[in-house]
């Protein structure tokens, strides 16, 4: 499947009506985060794009003391459409990771960097892991849970391999009193 901005935002209007902004910031950094990379600059021109081809409507509300907001909602074109995608063959999860590239060349950077690079990482999935608590709370379906429950596993090896491996890393990299070049 090649899920794109697009199937996104179909998936979240699935779930009923929202703005603009709800959509920006579930794809972002809420629930749907987890699933396709979509940044604030590609949400508002797919919603264009699903409202021209008429899978989506939207509307303006008025608000007092507030601007306007403009309503996404998803037609029957825009439903069978999102249906249909997910029958489409699955692409392989990608993963990309500035901290292995950090990672990778531990033993050109200090000791004390890389412990410090590690326990951020490890602050990094205790705050993912209270997220997809959080999100787990907030849910009550079954598909949901084994979706959450997926991810929460995945982040809790990831966390348990640095924390009973993090030493191994420590020891690869340079001495504290080692000058590395970034510090020259």
């Amino acid at each position: 499947m090649v899920m794109n901005v697009k199937t996104l935002c179909l998936a979240i209007l699935h779930e009923g009506d929202t703005t603009g902004y709800e959509i920006r910031k579930l794809s972002t950094e809420g629930e749907y985060a987890y699933f396709v990379d979509a940044s604030y600059g590609s949400i508002y021109p797919a919603l264009s794009r699903l409202e021209a081809e008429g899978m989506v409507t939207s509307r303006v509300e008025q608000q007092d003391r507030r601007p306007a907001k403009k309503v996404y909602s998803i037609t029957p074109l825009g439903r069978q459409t999102f249906h249909n995608s997910l029958f489409n063959d699955l692409d392989k999860d990608s993963f990309r990771s500035e901290f292995l590239l950090f990672a990778r060349f531990a033993p050109q950077l200090p000791a004390r960097l890389v412990a410090q690079r590690l326990n951020e990482r490890l602050e990094d999935f205790e705050s993912e892991l209270e997220q997809l608590r959080k999100i787990k709370s907030e849910h009550t379906g079954a598909s949901d849970a084994w979706v959450i429950d997926y991810g929460t596993c995945c982040l809790e090896v990831a966390r348990d391999y640095i924390a009973s491996h993090m030493n191994d890393l420590i020891s690869l990299a340079q001495p504290d009193s080692v000058q590395t070049d970034a510090a020259e």
